[in-house]
């Protein structure tokens, strides 16, 4: 939860790098929000008919809108992407499946021109003991 909360805060920070496990951690608890206000929406019959979610699961997705974006576009920094590749999302049937394999991948060990490694204190590069943002959990 941490981890979530972590890119709450950042509601709409785009610059920096954000690790793998924060991206997941984050994406993760998101879908389970998301699971949740859906199956809220079915039992206060604010649903959609012929979706899963409803009036709360679609302001809940609104409301995070910026920080998936933001968390989105650092995890692509982090893997020495611009920002940019997040568009991938919008090729037709693939673009989705492209993303999950971009997000998945290894971050650059080391600095990078999006900032410093948020692993760097346990890769050996030295570096701050802890995330290189203030407010990043530090486990």
């Amino acid at each position: 939860m941490q981890w979530f909360l972590a890119v709450v805060k950042q509601y709409a920070v785009f610059s920096g790098r954000a690790r793998r496990k924060e991206y997941w951690m984050y994406t993760l608890f998101w879908a389970i929000g998301y699971i949740v206000l859906g199956v809220v929406d079915q039992i206060l019959g604010t649903h959609q008919k012929n979706t899963f979610g409803g009036l709360l699961a679609g302001l809940f997705s609104l409301a995070l809108l910026l920080p998936s974006i933001g968390v989105a576009i650092r995890r692509m920094h982090d893997t020495g992407r611009s920002g940019w590749w997040i568009l991938i999302n919008l090729v037709p049937c693939v673009g989705w499946i492209w993303f999950i394999v971009l997000a998945a991948g290894d971050g650059n060990p080391g600095d990078n021109q999006y900032g410093p490694d948020p692993k760097a204190a346990e890769r050996g590069f030295g570096g701050p003991a802890g995330p290189a943002e203030p407010g990043y959990p530090t486990a």
